[in-house]
């Protein structure tokens, strides 16, 4: 139980971190230059034209490969120059997934006619979620399957995945449905770079996501009010 609390405390913190970065902005959507890129980063030297130049690699979402709520494979190309936002839930989930995916069900309503916004949602029990299991459950919430992929796979990607994304998806035989994993929502750029942790639980948060969402978008494809 002990070691339970330290890892929902760790999250907290981290979640925190994140989204502080957003606290007392305006109402109004951001400007791309506005979201940090989020993770780890390297600085690195290189010769170009006879001189060094110095670059920064930014931590990168890796190539990734799971099947959908349709048995289609979902990988890195399905996002390819896509804006996406995942997150990891459950389909017997007693706690919070049922509020983070009203959540993001204002997700996908404010952004359904958009294109170049894709929506990700891995399941962390794989044994249990089949693909029939995420096809009604995707029925039920009455979203498209182009739109909004709700996908499983083998446990250790999925949970390989989730450490990526910088959130907690994990078993755990003490938690309600036996399983802990965050309620953030991670917002991905067209490079699968992280620029924003999101708490899904809040509607405040998600308030926060669905301005921010505009400013990564194509100017062509900006939406005058994502509201």
């Amino acid at each position: 139980m002990k070691r339970n609390k330290i890892t929902r405390s760790l999250f907290a913190l981290l979640l925190l971190c994140f989204a502080g970065a957003w606290q007392g902005c305006s109402d109004k959507s951001s400007a791309a230059g506005d979201l940090p890129i989020l993770g780890e980063r390297q600085v690195v030297q290189r010769e170009a034209d006879g001189r060094q130049v110095t670059d920064t690699v930014y931590h990168t979402i890796p190539d990734f490969a799971f099947i959908n709520q349709d048995s289609q494979v979902v990988t890195s190309l399905t996002v390819q120059d896509k804006v996406y936002v995942t997150d990891f839930f459950f389909t017997t989930c007693p706690t919070i997934c049922p509020k983070m995916k009203s959540q993001m069900l204002r997700v996908y309503e404010a952004f359904k006619d958009e294109p170049q916004l894709v929506l990700l949602s891995h399941t962390i029990d794989p044994k249990h979620d089949t693909v029939a299991v995420l096809r009604d459950y995707a029925d039920r919430l009455q979203v498209s399957s182009d739109k909004w992929h709700f996908v499983t796979g083998e446990k250790d990607s999925i949970y390989s995945i989730a450490m990526q994304y910088m959130v907690t998806a994990l078993e755990d035989e003490q938690e309600p449905g036996g399983f802990v994993h965050s309620g953030a929502f991670v917002l991905v750029d067209q490079n699968r770079h992280v620029r924003g942790i999101y708490d899904g639980t809040d509607p405040a948060q998600v308030d926060k996501l669905i301005q921010d969402i505009p400013a990564l978008l194509p100017k062509k494809n900006k939406k005058k009010d994502a509201n």
